[in-house]
């Protein structure tokens, strides 16, 4: 099966590379970003192209949201599968004569930062089961936990994913901003981060929460927030309100 990826960002770069090391073979990785792309081919060794769109079975298009229809539009080729590697958007945004699908790798991605593929969840949906156990087939060979799921079910992959991810992240560039102020290396807080992720591996999140909000210690929520001001202050105010909440506090 003859597999180009379109894009040059993060999830085409590892796209790519989870491909490789699993001698999945490319025949292009295409983009309009030639800097980027002559970095990938150089890595991997897979021939890339910014005009020319090699003919392919399977095209996996790895760009951002807003720019999966524009860039789906490149694809004439009828008889072929296009899959789109979104979280959020349905199959049917592809535009084209093709058929659609959707090849969804659940992590945060970035260049500089090595992965192991197969703890990678991929979920997987087409429009049709021969297609379906085509994707389904290619992901297991990347990763041991594969599968097929709905564009309605997806969006709530996604939408667990930012709170699970992108919040979080969020949350610890706010945490840092304090520890900055203070002059307080943010490296000492990696054990106590790395502890807190760990502890979910065995217990229910729900089960895993300490701190002064679940604790009910008015005296400590009062003086930390004493000590903040703008976003931060507001932020801490309306996760400690979640936390009670949640345990009826």
């Amino acid at each position: 099966m003859q597999i180009v990826i379109i894009g040059s960002g993060n999830v085409a770069y590892h796209m790519a590379k989870a491909f490789t090391l699993k001698s999945i073979p490319l025949a292009q990785i295409f983009g309009r970003n030639e800097k980027e792309l002559s970095k990938i081919s150089e890595e991997l060794n897979i021939p890339y192209s910014t005009d020319h769109l090699e003919e392919a079975d399977l095209y996996i298009i790895c760009v951002s949201d807003h720019s999966v229809e524009e860039v789906s539009k490149i694809i004439t080729k009828k008889d072929c599968l296009v899959a789109h590697t979104s979280g959020s958007l349905p199959k049917e945004v592809l535009s084209g004569e093709y058929r659609k699908a959707s090849f969804y790798p659940l992590q945060t991605f970035s260049k500089s930062k090595e992965l192991e593929y197969e703890k990678i969840p991929f979920f997987v949906e087409a429009e049709n089961e021969e297609d379906q156990k085509i994707l389904l087939d290619l992901a297991s060979q990347v990763s041991e936990k594969v599968m097929e799921s709905s564009h309605e079910k997806r969006k709530y992959i996604h939408l667990t994913a930012v709170f699970a991810c992108n919040f979080v992240n969020h949350l610890f560039s706010r945490a840092k901003e304090i520890s900055d102020s203070q002059e307080i290396p943010f490296d000492y807080f990696l054990p106590l981060i790395d502890e807190t992720v760990q502890k979910i591996y065995e217990i229910e999140p729900r089960q895993a929460q300490t701190g002064p909000a679940v604790r009910n210690d008015v005296r400590i929520l009062q003086l930390h927030e004493q000590l903040l001001k703008d976003e931060s202050l507001e932020i801490y105010k309306t996760m400690n309100h979640s936390i009670q909440k949640m345990y009826e506090l």
